[in-house]
């Protein structure tokens, strides 16, 4: 190895540790109370999805075998985009192995060299990934921001050949969310490409589950949309959906994440189709989740700063400094709760946090520890 390569990432990972910024994988017990997983319902070993996954690897094996526009893509995977089209409203649609590659294919393939995008601030990193290494002109637009998003808009509706507008649906680390309606008028006004990144809004919003979208009626003027089958449906894997058939041939015949991977496993095509019928008909447990995560938003709220006017799993609690972040993690392991500590450049600077992520079989007595401590260090 050489000594100046060495030299060079140990000095940089000192730096990390100096300012509590290293990052270390951690197997964790399972006895622990998990409020970091984004498997919103449970469904991860759910008897009914494994049998169904493994009717489904037993027929077409353990891997796909191939990249998909070779051998890789087989009926299992087809069979599940016909299931995501009739859940989402949608005419055309594709899959990817993460929604990480998806957002990077979507950003660096659609846009051209004449077109702008106009991202929110506090976007997925794998969209800020791309922003920053693609040829294409962007601005960002103040979190959940309408308005700044308009004047972006009005000022440049006429300088491009096409605009791309990215949002989230739930925000990953803030829990919140846009309004949808007003973006959809704002699409009246200004023709643009609205792109919405349904990953945490899958399963947890809509009467049937589908999304953010399906919940404010907005599904019919989303022009693509994006998910993920690694949170509410509980395996691995991301799709791409739209009523633009060429976005989709284009996609398949540019995207070299699409390309040149080998697809996504069988398995993981079965867990997705057997968590879709379940979470299609799980309302009651939706309801419970947002009740949950109301309930603990106001219940916080006595104590610390959190939002209170939404209803999402993801909750936030601002902590400002990495090492402040670190430790209540910390006092929080040290009584079986597991936390994530949220730290840059995940999030900005100066916002480290701890991040919660609820489910639907969490009771109210199970978070008195995790409100108990709150309360104490308040």
């Amino acid at each position: 190895m050489s000594d100046l390569f060495k030299k060079r990432i140990e000095s940089e990972l000192k730096n990390l540790h100096a300012k509590n910024l290293f990052r270390k994988t951690h197997a964790f017990n399972k006895s622990l109370l998990n409020l970091t997983s984004n498997d919103y319902f449970l469904l991860r070993q759910n008897k009914k999805v494994l049998a169904f996954a493994y009717e489904v690897a037993q027929k077409y094996g353990t891997g796909s075998g191939a990249s998909p526009l070779l051998s890789g893509y087989h009926p299992c995977h087809q069979a599940l985009i016909n299931k995501l089209l009739a859940w989402k409203n949608k005419n055309f649609g594709m899959l990817f192995n993460s929604g990480f590659m998806a957002n990077q294919a979507i950003v660096k393939t659609l846009p051209g060299k004449n077109d702008l995008i106009l991202a929110d601030k506090l976007i997925h990193h794998s969209i800020v990934q791309a922003l920053n290494r693609s040829v294409v002109k962007f601005k960002r637009y103040n979190h959940i921001d309408l308005s700044h998003l308009e004047e972006l808009l009005s000022f440049n509706i006429n300088r491009y050949d096409t605009i791309f507008v990215f949002t989230e649906s739930i925000f990953s680390m803030e829990g919140d969310y846009p309004d949808l309606k007003k973006l959809v008028q704002l699409k009246k006004k200004y023709p643009f490409i609205l792109i919405l990144d349904e990953a945490h809004g899958t399963g947890v919003m809509g009467k049937s589950g589908a999304g953010l979208a399906e919940e404010t009626d907005t599904i019919n003027d989303i022009d693509i949309i994006i998910g993920t089958f690694g949170k509410s449906l509980a395996g691995m894997g991301a799709y791409v959906l739209t009523n633009l058939l060429p976005a989709i041939e284009y996609l398949t015949n540019k995207a070299g994440e699409y390309i040149y991977s080998t697809f996504l496993p069988p398995f993981q095509a079965g867990v997705a189709m057997a968590t879709i019928d379940i979470i299609r008909n799980a309302d009651d447990k939706r309801k419970a989740l947002k009740t949950t995560s109301f309930w603990l938003r106001n219940t916080l709220s006595k104590y610390i700063d959190v939002q209170t006017h939404y209803n999402t799993p993801i909750i936030p609690i601002i902590m400002g400094d990495s090492a402040s972040t670190l430790n209540l993690q910390s006092l929080f392991l040290s009584k079986g709760i597991i936390v994530g500590a949220v730290r840059p450049p995940t999030v900005p600077p100066n916002s480290s946090r701890i991040r919660l992520s609820l489910n639907s079989e969490l009771t109210k007595e199970q978070l008195e520890p995790l409100i108990s401590i709150i309360k104490e260090h308040s």
